[in-house]
């Protein structure tokens, strides 16, 4: 039998329990080995919840301690990076929750470190693993769907005002941005996913109502490299949420309507007129019966440590999304449309979200 994964988590709120979770019906597969947060009764209560043997105050002191195989870091997203390298330096895994990093240049120190360390690091883009997405990127290409033309992701949601005082939430030096960066990033990653290469984005942002030095709302329109164009929309201002995808091929339209996790009962097949039974049994025959979620994605993570290759979503497979978060805030902010590769270390909009500042001004 294959050793189980030693997991330590960093932070433990509420993402560290759905991972915590999510473990424990793994069985022998996987073991907690440690946790670290700054707040005591946090982690011991953590500690005491999921049956973890030993807590630490900080991520350089569980490091100098024990020895996981795979670090989870469940903190805010300004500590991400340098937890990553802490932790990859040294030689282990780490499964990143999002956004993996707050720029481009942060997410190249992490893809270094990982080569130093001769380790993997893996980004938390849940929604890429059900069954749906799964059996959507199986048909793209197929004859009987025909070539994808246009997509729709949308992520509308509400947050009250009160959810932005928590210190971290609503600034860019700790979050890196507003729902673009981080909430709206699960639905175009999934989109990504599906649809494949980027080529070219223009959008714009605002700052609606929320008490916040970041967008509430992006609003953009993005050219694929196979011809498609998808409005992708941000909010968190909409009280009647929804997130929406839409995917537009020749012979068919496949749409996903759910909210923070989808089963196959979320997604919908219509076959255009001539093309509804062939488009039925592409679809009937698919993959079925696993929905999106950290434990779809830590299955998969498990899997991949077991065959010693690298976890899903890798670096590689990370980047293209966030670079599209980069690029919609350097079109919104400087009105210009923004191509694939653009972003390299001579742009402002690399080395952070905001750029050189958004319109209204603030930097909390």
């Amino acid at each position: 039998m294959t050793a189980p994964v030693r997991s330590a988590i960093v932070g433990t709120g509420a993402v560290a329990g759905l991972h915590a979770a999510a473990l424990s019906r793994f069985g022998d597969r996987s073991r907690i080995v440690a946790a670290a947060d700054v707040d005591l009764a946090a982690r011991t209560a953590f500690g005491e919840r999921w049956g973890v043997p030993a807590s630490y105050p900080d991520l350089d002191a569980l490091l100098a301690a024990e020895s996981p195989d795979l670090v989870h870091l469940c903190t805010p997203p300004g500590l991400h990076a340098p937890q990553a390298v802490a932790a990859l330096t040294r030689g282990r895994h780490v499964l990143c929750e999002k956004p993996p990093v707050l720029s481009l240049a942060e997410l190249d120190e992490v893809a270094a470190a990982a080569e130093r360390g001769a380790a993997w690091f893996a980004t938390v883009f849940q929604h890429r693993f059900g069954s749906g997405a799964a059996a959507l990127r199986e048909l793209v290409g197929d004859p009987r769907l025909g070539r994808p033309t246009a997509a729709v992701c949308h992520t509308l949601w509400f947050r009250a005002d009160e959810y932005f005082a928590v210190p971290w939430r609503g600034g860019w030096d700790v979050e890196g941005g507003g729902p673009t960066m981080g909430h709206g990033i699960h639905q175009f990653d999934l989109l990504l996913s599906i649809m494949g290469e980027w080529r070219e984005v223009v959008a714009v942002a605002a700052r609606q109502v929320k008490p916040t030095a970041t967008e509430d709302l992006s609003c953009a329109i993005v050219t694929f490299a196979n011809g498609a164009v998808a409005t992708v929309v941000n909010s968190l201002v909409s009280p009647r949420e929804s997130s929406y995808l839409r995917f537009d091929f020749e012979h068919a339209t496949v749409e996903l309507e759910h909210l923070y996790g989808y089963g196959d009962e979320n997604w919908t097949v219509t076959g255009a007129p001539g093309h509804t039974a062939e488009v039925a049994r592409a679809w009937a025959a698919a993959p079925t019966g696993v929905r999106s979620g950290h434990d779809a994605q830590l299955a998969a993570v498990l899997d991949a440590l077991a065959a010693a290759v690298p976890p899903p979503v890798t670096l590689e497979q990370t980047r293209p999304t966030v670079e599209l978060v980069a690029a919609i805030y350097a079109s919104a902010f400087t009105g210009e449309r923004v191509a694939a590769g653009e972003l390299g270390p001579d742009s402002p909009f690399y080395h952070r979200m905001r750029g050189s500042g958004p319109p209204w001004g603030g930097a909390r």
